[in-house]
């Protein structure tokens, strides 16, 4: 197995990111909270911090794919209704590229859910670990590059 990255992600930076081979890609990611504190996953593809979520599928709606997400990558059932949608980035230079050599532009939109007590996590086949950081400590870890942004504008600054 290579060491290589499964994906590389990068945001607007059109001189090092390589051209798209496929069409945009719909996503959906959580802001989740509890006890003021905002839940990400070390992710096994990049070894970086992100937000839960993923790719919708064909049939499926942003909130289908969100409540299906959470429970696939954190074992926690969340009515899709109870997920409030927050904002949509689809700037054209947020890109993810897979080792296979398939290279997407992103569009994702952000769905925020509030605990409202501590919920039991289980990590998937997806992370490596998973963890509610407070805004302080963000500052010390790696954010997925096409996450920075969204943590910044839907978390540390609300």
């Amino acid at each position: 197995m290579s060491d290589k990255p499964i994906v590389t992600f990068y945001r607007g930076d059109p001189r090092n990111a390589p051209k798209t081979t496929m069409p945009a890609h719909l996503g959906a990611n959580a802001i989740l909270i509890w006890n003021d504190k905002l839940l990400l996953e070390r992710r096994r593809d990049s070894d970086t911090w992100g937000l839960v979520g993923g790719g919708c599928k064909k049939t499926e709606t942003g909130r289908d794919a969100i409540a299906r997400e959470v429970y696939e990558e954190l074992g926690v059932r969340i009515p899709k209704d109870a997920f409030e949608k927050k904002a949509i980035y689809d700037d054209p230079g947020r890109i993810a590229a897979y080792r296979d050599g398939s290279i997407w532009r992103m569009v994702i939109v952000v769905y925020g859910y509030e605990f409202a007590e501590e919920p039991v996590l289980r990590i998937s086949r997806e992370s490596r670990e998973q963890r509610f950081f407070s805004r302080e400590e963000l500052k010390d870890i790696t954010i997925a590059i096409t996450h920075e942004d969204i943590v910044e504008e839907q978390f540390i600054k609300r």
